[in-house]
């Protein structure tokens, strides 16, 4: 299982959010690049970076520090305003290892089929949810898709990585939506990066023991519980090791 520390880039800054709202900002470093340059030095190999901006915008808007970010060997899992094909395209041509389409994938399907024809496993869908409603352009927004619905829509489309995003607890540090998370992982066969509510390292022991039994659980993204010093990347690094030399 893979543990991806977040960084959330807004005005150039990393910042974490409390349930998605812009207006529940904590700034915790000026320089994303030297963050990711943190979790690199930890073990990291992966990480995962939200371009806020662009996803309140529509269209990307840190590009720059991304690409600066790339360069530090770590793989990027990208999210945060790929609306358009150009703009998942140049992520891609930077180096980005992956990029999350989120609210496109609720709005169109063959703009999904179409990527993944192209890029393969490089394309992966963000799936929001509040109240088991599928949330778009940045949270603002509530549709009537249910996340689950969606999930299998996706599946059947040949996605082959799902990252699910309980919005109440993310940012709270109370503890993951278990069942919800759950319910994701019984629902499909891609592959599910669980997200949202981590607060402690007993919770992506949790995580860990469910992947046990769902082989499809791929990893889970670690945020403000890292930024709040409540857990250490170098353990939560262990601990998922030591999980997979189990299986």
């Amino acid at each position: 299982m893979t543990i991806y520390p977040a960084i959330d880039i807004k005005g150039g800054r990393c910042v974490r959010l409390s349930q998605g709202r812009a207006d529940a900002e904590t700034v915790y470093s000026d320089e994303p690049v030297a963050v990711a340059a943190g979790f690199r030095a930890a073990g990291s190999e992966w990480v995962h970076v939200v371009d806020l901006d662009g996803a309140f915008d529509g269209e990307p808007r840190n590009l720059g520090a991304v690409e600066r970010i790339v360069g530090l060997g770590l793989r990027v899992q990208l999210g945060g305003g790929m609306r358009t094909r150009a703009s998942v395209e140049k992520a891609l041509a930077m180096g980005v290892a992956r990029v999350v389409i989120g609210t496109r994938a609720a709005e169109s399907e063959p703009f999904i089929s179409d990527l993944v024809a192209a890029f393969g496993d490089r394309i992966a869908v963000g799936i929001d949810a509040r109240n088991g409603n599928v949330a778009v352009k940045g949270w603002v927004d509530t549709t009537a898709t249910t996340a689950l619905g969606l999930a299998r829509r996706m599946d059947a489309l040949g996605v082959a990585t799902l990252v699910h995003t309980d919005v109440a607890t993310d940012g709270m540090l109370g503890g993951p939506n278990f069942a919800a998370q759950e319910a994701m992982l019984d629902a499909v066969r891609a592959r599910v990066v669980a997200s949202g509510g981590v607060g402690r390292r007993e919770d992506v022991i949790r995580l860990v023991e469910a992947g046990g039994t769902r082989p499809n659980l791929d990893g889970v993204i670690v945020g403000k519980a890292l930024y709040e010093g409540r857990v250490s990347l170098a353990d939560l690094l262990g601990i998922a090791r030591s999980q997979g030399s189990k299986r």
